[in-house]
């Protein structure tokens, strides 16, 4: 059974940094993985395929580094340099086909707040 489970946000002053984590239990290592981030709409912040490829919503190229530890079981988003605009609601999500826009798991959240 496939688990998600976000940790890392919080309240931050614009310019600081967070790391954002989700616990990935149950999800094999051939699917895909992402972050996206619910505030007026959901957007997808950044993607990393099994083979480590990934991509990332211009908004956040530069600032923001998504990454997984395999022997952890863990998805990480590093955001730096971070913005009022980027605060919202983070989910990360898991999916077998990476050609599929479909995310099959969904984790609870986290928030993100980054005031001016």
């Amino acid at each position: 059974q496939v688990q998600l489970m976000e940790s890392g946000g919080g309240s931050v002053q614009a310019g600081g940094s967070l790391r954002l984590s989700c616990a990935a239990s149950g999800v094999p290592r051939d699917y895909c993985m992402g972050w996206f981030r619910l505030a007026a709409l959901r957007e997808g912040v950044a993607t990393i395929t099994p083979d480590g490829t990934t991509n990332y919503a211009e908004s956040v190229k530069g600032r923001f580094t998504i990454s997984k530890d395999n022997a952890k079981n863990t998805l990480y988003l590093h955001m730096n340099n971070l913005k009022p605009g980027d605060t919202g609601m983070y989910y990360c999500a898991a999916k077998y086909s990476c050609s599929d826009p479909r995310y099959d798991y969904w984790g609870q959240g986290t928030q993100v707040t980054v005031s001016s």
